[in-house]
């Protein structure tokens, strides 16, 4: 049984589309994406340095726009997709909920809104990496921050003011260590707020179907059958935590035996490694990964 999985903001690396831009038909649909956002995605996934593509404004359209042209030129059919963060829109549209070019303009709105209220109060993330699970929320908890993405395998991150994840760093949990992370804001807190009047009106001017696969929400890592319900999510959890440890969970319970990871793979499967054991997994980084995947996914299906 194979799960497609498309990932967040974080895991975009300086040139990571240069091998891709030579497949004829992915080219093609990231030219379109391009169109579809505004945005030079061609440029951004070649040519833009670590610090052009941390800004949210680009790197959630590039990441998103990364998967679906990954997804399209790796042309399998899952049987669960799901999104970590701003990769569940990338899902929505592998899902069906979506077509490609609204999936690009809802993220622009999103990652516009997003980056305006990162810069309009100092804020940031830290990855929490060890601990027991108790012990690390109550730590961010005391901090002053929040549990924004709850990934599992051990990792947790907070999100917050920085002297809050300043705070946290200062007094980690025991056996754990604090890392900061290079995003502009606390995702998924009450510090995007004046982000989702814009989206919640994007979404509602939207036509979107039913997804054609199983999909999974970040909420609760439950497999959402209406569209307009999965899209209702995705605006909510601009301010709302990340579970992916409980995504992982429905997967593992599902019978899932294989994960893709879509471009820019290494970071989700990663974490599934350590907190999906059993799980086979691959990670697409390269176009030279795609043959490779595509066999794995058929002897996944």
């Amino acid at each position: 049984m194979l799960a497609i999985t498309c990932p967040g903001q974080g895991a975009q690396k300086t040139g990571f589309l240069s091998s891709f831009l030579e497949l004829d038909t992915f080219s093609a649909q990231i030219d379109e994406l391009s169109t579809a956002s505004g945005i030079d995605l061609r440029l951004h996934g070649t040519e833009s340095d670590d610090e052009t593509i941390k800004d949210t404004a680009v790197a959630q359209p590039l990441l998103v726009a990364s998967a679906i042209a990954c997804a399209a030129e790796l042309g399998v059919s899952p049987a669960v997709v799901a999104g970590h963060s701003v990769g569940e829109i990338a899902a929505a549209q592998i899902a069906g909920i979506f077509t490609p070019a609204d999936a690009m303009a809802f993220v622009k709105v999103r990652a516009d809104g997003m980056a305006a209220a990162a810069a309009a109060t100092p804020s940031g993330m830290s990855a929490v990496v060890g601990g027991q699970p108790e012990d690390v929320l109550a730590a961010i908890e005391t901090a002053g921050a929040s549990p924004a993405n709850v990934n599992g395998g051990g990792q947790t991150v907070a999100a917050g003011s920085l002297e809050a994840l300043e705070t946290l760093a200062e007094n980690p949990p025991e056996r754990a260590r604090v890392i900061p992370l290079a995003v502009a804001g606390a995702f998924h807190t009450e510090f995007m707020a004046a982000a989702t009047a814009d989206l919640a009106a994007a979404a509602s001017a939207l036509e979107v179907s039913d997804p054609s696969v199983s999909i999974l929400s970040n909420a609760d890592g439950t497999a959402v059958e209406a569209g307009r319900e999965y899209v209702d999510r995705l605006v909510k959890q601009v301010t709302n935590p990340v579970r992916w440890d409980l995504c992982q969970e429905a997967l593992l319970n599902s019978g899932v035996t294989g994960m893709i990871e879509l471009v820019p793979g290494g970071t989700l499967t990663g974490i599934a490694r350590r907190a999906m054991k059993g799980v086979e997994t691959f990670a697409i980084k390269s176009a030279a990964d795609i043959d490779g995947a595509r066999e794995f996914a058929a002897a996944h299906a």
